[in-house]
């Protein structure tokens, strides 16, 4: 990243700017709503059956499936949204809130095609008696996606930062929520990278004993973890 040491540098990394963010917010946000999913189809599909009717309901989830792939990623994207969505009481998202949308959707119907093939192998292992532990294995990887599910959102919410790095006030200024890290009273700081981000873990200097307040470890991108480096060196 190129830098201007007379010019603030400002960052952004979220679901909008971090491929790592964004498919973590997506994995995590749609396994929830595929576990919906597969529960309400197996109950409208099972209240079917009784009357002949699978072929609708399995119909109308095909349906729901293709309109959201056709919405993802076919051109005019709100256009074709706000068609889907024009004789309904609601109003479709635009801008950010409709690709925060479209990845939970997408999210899900990964997420839901994963744990449907885990219950069918599952169901076909134990049918024909392949393993001693029959379809266990399966139903438990299927039974994990939900907290694994938590651990993705936690991380993408983690992995979340907006800033700026001052060179003339030598300070780092954190956006939502708002915090000031004087870097004068850092004394060393270790980067980790993760793909795209960098993971910061912060030194604090204890002036006369003294515990100073402040975030200890915190994350921002490559480029802004090299520069607070640099400013920390020149300082040393």
């Amino acid at each position: 990243m190129a830098v201007d040491d007379s010019n603030p540098v400002q960052w952004r990394q979220d679901a909008a700017t971090s491929p790592t963010v964004r498919i973590l917010w997506s994995l995590g946000a749609g396994t929830f709503f595929a576990a919906i999913l597969i529960i309400v189809f197996w109950r409208l599909y099972d209240m079917a059956r009784q009357f002949g009717a699978e072929f609708v309901i399995i119909a109308a989830f095909a349906a729901l499936i293709l309109a959201i792939l056709v919405v993802a990623f076919g051109s005019n994207t709100e256009r074709r949204l706000e068609r889907l969505t024009d004789r309904l009481p609601v109003t479709a998202p635009t801008g950010t809130s409709l690709d925060r949308a479209l990845d939970a959707a997408l999210g899900m119907l990964a997420m839901a095609g994963t744990i449907v093939v885990l219950m069918a192998v599952g169901r076909y292992v134990s049918t024909n008696e392949l393993l001693a532990l029959g379809a266990g294995p399966f139903t438990l990887l299927a039974a994990l996606t939900i907290p694994l599910a938590l651990v993705a959102l936690a991380l993408s919410s983690f992995l979340r930062s907006v800033g700026t790095l001052d060179y003339d006030d030598r300070a780092i200024y954190l956006h939502d929520p708002d915090r000031v890290i004087d870097l004068d009273v850092i004394e060393d700081v270790s980067i980790y990278r993760v793909r795209n981000v960098a993971i910061l873990n912060l030194t604090y200097a204890q002036p006369d004993g003294q515990y100073v307040k402040g975030p200890r470890t915190i994350v921002v991108p490559p480029g802004i973890a090299t520069d607070v480096r640099g400013l920390l060196s020149e300082s040393n």
